[in-house]
């Protein structure tokens, strides 16, 4: 499988948003990726719902929403709505993770499960199976711009063992610090989809760096 690059707009222009979608829709990403924070999940705030309906008007891309946010439950009807197409919720603080995957599948979103750093992947052994993708932080969660956190290799190999021996489908996705000179290992490791967003929205030809991305391996 061809790898998936998932800018994420936290690290886009806001003053011209519209012209950065517009960009994504010309380059070879595969997805836009939204992270929705509220200030209490993690230390900072992002967008709502009227960006993610502004974004989905005008993407020619699926919509890859990452909530980090507490009780996701109650909103995850409106993000669909809005026009998430894959929905990912945070192992930690949530407590009824099955549920909510199910209803993010039942609602025709794809649904994946998100790690933080500190947390083993062996959490997931009875819910990979109803998994579309994990979302793998290899940064700790809220803010853009952080480094990657080399330990997150292992974590991915480790993933992608489990994946493969319950001969499962579910893809890997890594977030945090991704750039085009350790793409490389990370996708050695194993992941699948390259979250990126200083690497893309910072460079001096966004189209170029994801297209860097997609075959620097």
């Amino acid at each position: 499988m061809s790898i998936l690059v998932a800018p994420s707009i936290l690290s886009a222009n806001f003053q011209n948003l519209a012209r950065d979608i517009e960009m994504l829709n010309r380059s070879e990403a595969d997805l836009i990726h939204i992270d929705v924070m509220d200030g209490i999940f993690v230390p900072n705030i992002s967008f709502g719902f009227p960006i993610i309906e502004a974004v989905a008007a005008i993407s020619e891309k699926p919509l890859d929403v990452h909530l980090m946010i507490t009780r996701p439950e109650r909103y995850i009807e409106q993000f669909v709505k809005a026009g998430a197409n894959c929905i990912s919720i945070h192992y930690e603080g949530n407590i009824h993770l099955y549920r909510m995957v199910n209803q993010i599948k039942e609602l025709g979103a794809k649904a994946g499960i998100v790690l933080n750093p500190h947390t083993g992947i062996d959490v997931l052994s009875e819910l990979l199976p109803d998994l579309d993708f994990v979302l793998l932080m290899s940064v700790n969660p809220g803010y853009g711009g952080q480094k990657f956190i080399e330990s997150t290799l292992g974590k991915i190999k480790k993933l992608k063992q489990l994946r493969d021996s319950l001969n499962l489908n579910c893809l890997i996705e890594v977030d945090g610090g991704v750039n085009e000179f350790n793409s490389k290992d990370i996708i050695k490791a194993g992941a699948d989809i390259l979250v990126a967003g200083n690497a893309v929205f910072k460079a001096e030809s966004p189209e170029k760096a994801i297209k860097n991305l997609k075959t620097l391996h």
